[in-house]
């Protein structure tokens, strides 16, 4: 699925074949997952082939690695034009991105000495996650903000997001609600979450969340169309039955969810407001107009 002979991944300065690329295995990366990532993609639209917002995906991966102390000297601009390179090389235009930083070996339980990038990049149609999902609150907790830097996208936080999703599926849904230490919702395993309530959309609050990218721009959308919205604490109760509900990641897009813990939600989704936002989405990743949904819009 993710690679093959011929695919070619960027390792710390130079193009390499997948099959032939090594790392150590006395790396802090592999045994304390102390590494930090991005998910990234790519589109074919009418002006070529483009990398959604790379410039904010690649500030991230700089400030997570700062975050977690890991020295890392590569700029946004490098990164953003080894991607481009990286995508031609491989005759890919709808594709997903990877970037990693690991860490050189070091067993001590002290910040990384060393760290090399890694980008690796793949054919992707939005295959993650389908329309209409059944979600269950998850019985684990998001990690505790206190006990990690939960604003850092760090490999070793996934975990949790395994363990969560895993629950899920075993249970016959397909996906996770995750609540914070206070009993709020927070995030999906790996989205962000937001839901529709009488023409205006609420979204968990920061403070135990991975403030999106994909988020930011839903905010964007809403502006653009007039659409209201709110950050703010709020428990599953309140979001059960709601008119609408929508998980949004780089990965997942804006994915339309069926019901929370069996309760549906009220609304036809092609009836929402949300609807309309994943139509902008689409059209804003290809680089289209979406101005037009506007006079379209329902209890705005």
């Amino acid at each position: 699925m993710y690679y093959n002979d011929d695919s070619v991944l960027f390792f710390d300065g130079e193009y390499v074949k997948a099959k032939e690329a090594k790392t150590d295995l006395y790396g802090q990366s592999l045994h304390y997952g102390y590494a930090v990532f991005e998910g990234i993609k790519s589109y074919k639209t009418d002006n070529g082939t483009k990398i959604f917002k790379a410039e904010e995906h690649y500030d991230r991966l700089r400030r997570s690695a700062e975050t977690m102390l890991m020295p890392f000297d590569y700029s946004t601009e490098d990164m953003v034009e080894a991607t481009y390179k990286l995508l031609e090389i491989n005759n890919l235009s709808n594709a997903y991105i990877r970037p990693i930083v690991i860490c050189s070996p070091n067993m001590a339980l002290s910040k990384g000495q060393k760290s090399y990038l890694v980008i690796e990049a793949w054919n992707w149609d939005n295959g993650y996650m389908a329309n209409k999902m059944r979600i269950m609150t998850s019985s684990f907790e998001r990690p505790n903000p206190k006990a990690f830097k939960v604003e850092a996208k760090v490999s070793g936080h996934y975990v949790n997001s395994i363990l969560a999703c895993q629950e899920a599926k075993d249970r016959g849904f397909d996906e996770a609600l995750v609540l914070d230490a206070e009993g709020n919702v927070a995030e999906s395993s790996g989205a962000n979450i937001f839901f529709e309530k009488d023409g205006k959309l609420f979204t968990p609050a920061k403070g135990s969340i991975l403030p999106g990218i994909t988020r930011a721009t839903v905010f964007e959308i809403c502006d653009n169309l007039g659409i209201p919205y709110k950050e703010k604490f709020f428990k599953p109760e309140e979001m059960q039955g709601a008119d609408a509900g929508f998980f949004c990641g780089t990965a997942a897009e804006i994915v339309a969810l069926d019901s929370l813990d069996n309760v549906p939600f009220k609304l036809n989704w092609e009836d929402s407001l949300s609807s309309k936002i994943q139509t902008a989405y689409r059209h804003l990743v290809l680089e289209e107009d979406y101005s037009y949904l506007k006079s379209d819009l329902q209890y705005v």
